[in-house]
């Protein structure tokens, strides 16, 4: 059961997923469309699921769930990256791959690999001021509190210099 993400309770459990590139205009509205579509049949063991999403700065897809409603199951939310993989298909935007981190510089988002975090840290080019979209946000409200966040507040700390940690 579909509702607008801003009819959802702020308690509702969200899934944050990154694209590995921003949609076009026209990728995003047939994007749009088919998550609606997605949002409206989507259900655990039967039961619909009172559910949304939201597409951020043209490159973030927010699942929204209100477990409140009814639970998700297992399965119900493997079906949500069953269509995340089909948007894939659709438009070449891989969101599931875990090893790119998002970071907000020069208000663009930037896609900077882990396995180049601690060298960024180290050379000065990412500082633990620098803004990361919060792909890790749990609820709705948390997302729509801190949709960024410094690196230094986020997992990435371990990453930091000791000496670039803000007081």
């Amino acid at each position: 059961m579909y509702l607008p993400f801003e009819e959802l309770p702020r308690e509702s459990r969200v899934w944050i997923y990154t694209g590995s590139r921003s949609f076009t205009p026209s990728e995003e509205s047939a994007v749009s469309e088919l998550l609606k579509s997605f949002c409206e049949q989507w259900a655990a063991h039967g039961q619909p699921l009172s559910t949304s999403y939201k597409i951020e700065r043209g490159q973030f897809i927010i699942m929204a769930l209100n477990e409140d409603f009814q639970n998700p199951s297992g399965c119900s939310i493997d079906s949500s990256v069953g269509i995340l993989r089909q948007i894939q298909a659709s438009t070449g935007i891989d969101f599931l791959n875990r090893s790119v981190i998002p970071f907000v510089i020069n208000n663009k988002v930037e896609l900077i690999p882990l396995s180049n975090l601690k060298t960024g840290f180290a050379s000065g080019e990412l500082k633990s001021d620098t803004l990361t979209v919060h792909t890790l946000a749990s609820t709705k409200g948390e997302w729509e509190t801190n949709k960024t966040i410094p690196a230094e507040k986020s997992w990435m700390a371990k990453y930091l210099p000791k000496t670039a940690l803000t007081q």
